[in-house]
């Protein structure tokens, strides 16, 4: 994701050193099946009810979890998804309220040592939330739904901007555009908020030449993510559909770390040095929306030359973050073992292209005035 690494350091999970010589851990799916995902997938939620991101880590994600709720949920597994949401339920107090908005994006599987508040990973679990209360037909988590959006309105600044939370250490994480969107997405409906989103982005984070969303990081190197376009896509109605053939700027092919195969991809960004598993079924499943099917299952047949057997379940797989080792969106690389452990992140957007699920879908109609669609030349520059 485009706030991952160029702005701060992710932290680096606690992996168990496996090794790669041992035949078992080689073992890759020939043809893998939806259920075996969704197994391994289910199979790595914790008994605290938060689901671990990777195998063999010490590390749980909110990005990730809420990711996990809405696959339990395509899968009818409403019980699971609840577990999750629960837990944060539970901390809604001593840890949202206490910080004055904001869950921690990452903690440890006991659900302690929480770090870092950034604004994108909570409005994911506001999108988990809405999903919910529009499958169960329920308003059973409205209250921490409530909490999420008004202090999601609460970061916005005087030019429409949101502010990205706060770091570790106290510092402010700087105004993220992959967040922003999401945001706009989470938060239901079409007001002023929404308004000053739009005017932000056509403002500050709008290159009229490419006509595509971008970063504004410090480094000109890395100022068009992949996820900007495929996610961008998804989130705008009326979005030109040529940004997704724009996104062949991130393509490339890479050799599998587990089997040695050519896998065709996308990388995070313009360096080109990885397969990024995740935005490659983002990319997927923004062909799909679009109506683009071969595309879609063009890139689901790369994807599935490179699903790992589970070391830990039975009967289970998932996708690696990566198909090889190399650096995240900017220059600092993966955690060790990012391409040869089956992560959430992955196999969940995979799993959301096999069940035609949008987690944008509901909010993506707003009825945004087509004077604010500034992506159709609507605004003027």
């Amino acid at each position: 994701m485009e706030d991952r690494t160029i702005i701060y350091d992710q932290p680096i999970p606690i992996v168990q050193v496996i090794d790669l010589t041992t035949e078992n851990e080689q073992e890759t799916e020939e043809a893998p099946t939806d259920s075996k995902t969704y197994n391994w997938i289910a199979h790595m939620q914790l008994s605290n009810g938060l689901v671990e991101s990777a195998e063999f880590t010490d590390f749980v994600s909110l990005y990730d979890n809420a990711l996990a709720a809405m696959v339990f949920l395509t899968e009818g597994d409403i019980e699971r998804a609840e577990k999750i949401f629960d837990y944060f339920e539970n901390n809604l107090e001593s840890e949202f309220l206490q910080n004055d908005g904001g869950f921690f994006q990452y903690r440890d599987t006991s659900g302690f040592n929480g770090s870092r508040i950034w604004m994108g990973d909570n409005a994911w679990l506001l999108i988990a939330l809405n999903h919910y209360h529009e499958i169960t037909n329920s308003q059973k988590y409205q209250g921490m739904a409530t909490e999420l959006e008004l202090w999601l309105r609460s970061l916005q600044d005087e030019d429409g901007g949101l502010r990205g939370g706060i770091n570790e250490d106290g510092t402010a994480i700087p105004i993220v555009t992959e967040g922003i969107i999401t945001a706009f997405n989470a938060v239901k409906g079409f007001d002023d908020f929404h308004e000053n989103i739009l005017r932000f982005l056509h403002e500050q984070r709008w290159d009229w030449n490419e006509e595509i969303l971008i970063t504004d990081t410090n480094n000109p190197a890395y100022n068009y993510a992949l996820d900007l376009y495929s996610l961008g896509y998804m989130i705008f109605e009326n979005f030109p559909t040529e940004v997704l053939s724009k996104a062949n700027r991130f393509k490339n092919s890479q050799t599998s770390t587990t089997n040695g195969k050519t896998i065709n991809g996308y990388c995070f960004d313009d360096d080109k040095d990885v397969v990024w598993l995740e935005g490659t079924a983002q990319m997927a499943l923004a062909f799909e929306v679009a109506g683009l099917t071969q595309d879609s299952e063009n890139i689901l047949l790369n994807m599935q030359e490179t699903f790992i057997k589970s070391a830990m379940t039975e009967n289970a797989s998932g996708l690696p973050y990566t198909t090889n080792f190399g650096t995240d969106f900017g220059a600092t690389y993966l955690w060790d073992h990012s391409d040869i452990a089956p992560a959430i992140s992955s196999s969940a957007w995979y799993l959301f292209v096999k069940n035609k699920f949008n987690p944008f879908g509901l909010e993506h109609f707003k009825g945004i005035p087509e004077e604010s669609q500034f992506w159709n030349h609507g605004a003027v520059n």
